[in-house]
């Protein structure tokens, strides 16, 4: 006897509509045909928000530049902007007191797995096990259950995606990016930012000295544009 395993969260409607499902396709389509469906429903990756406001939201994936967090958060704060963190779980482990500094200062916390792997080439289990397993630790150190993916280096698939919505996981990508990694310098991230900011847009950055550098610069060019600040969050509803 083939069993289905379908994790989900407590309380999670989601995963209690897809089990729902689960019973009624078994009953009237039998068990090949429901496996053929159940592989197929997921959610689609979220790259922009709400089009009719004029505000963008910043993301920022960390798994790496701990030094300039610190800075980062006192940019935000002397601003008062938040914006969405996507958490590495082994970052997480390793920098409690940071992620509870985000918080605390009002910043959304995202799900970013755990050893920052690629995802599109992991197995549905493992999928899985990376989102919960960075889940299970931001929660125990904020007391937060994540909501938001953020797939590392942008990489998913078909398996991606259903592992993420069996969760209960909206996945977040973005329609501009920094690409800050690279360390080419203040102006090239500005240019990117700056050359085509729209209503909704999620701006992906990374903790870099450059990225710190041109942060403010971001920000006053941004706000005189006319576009607010806020969280990935903000934006979907």
């Amino acid at each position: 006897m083939k069993i289905l395993y379908i994790p989900f969260k407590k309380n999670a409607v989601p995963s209690i509509i897809i089990i729902v499902l689960l019973v009624v396709l078994f009953f009237f389509l039998g068990w090949n045909q429901s496996i053929v469906v159940l592989n197929n429903m997921f959610k689609n990756p979220i790259y922009k928000g709400n089009e009719n406001i004029s505000k963008v939201a910043f993301e920022c994936n960390v798994v790496w530049g701990t030094e300039y967090i610190p800075a980062m958060l006192d940019i935000f704060k002397d601003r008062d902007i938040n914006i969405t963190f996507f958490i590495g779980g082994e970052w997480a482990k390793e920098n409690p007191e940071l992620i509870t500094r985000m918080v605390s200062e009002g910043h959304e916390i995202g799900n970013h797995g755990y050893s920052h792997k690629h995802h599109s080439k992991l197995t549905l289990e493992q999928n899985l096990k990376e989102m919960k397993d960075t889940e299970n630790i931001i929660k125990e150190i904020t007391g937060i259950t994540t909501t938001l993916f953020a797939p590392p280096y942008g990489e998913f698939d078909d398996t991606t995606l259903r592992a993420a919505t069996s969760l209960g996981y909206k996945t977040i990508m973005w329609s501009i990016d920094t690409i800050d990694w690279r360390r080419d310098g203040v102006n090239n991230i500005l240019d990117r930012v700056l050359k085509n900011p729209h209503n909704g847009a999620f701006v992906l950055m990374h903790p870099t000295e450059d990225t710190i550098k041109a942060l403010p610069v971001m920000l006053d060019k941004l706000n005189e544009k006319g576009y607010d600040i806020c969280c990935i969050s903000e934006l979907l509803e």
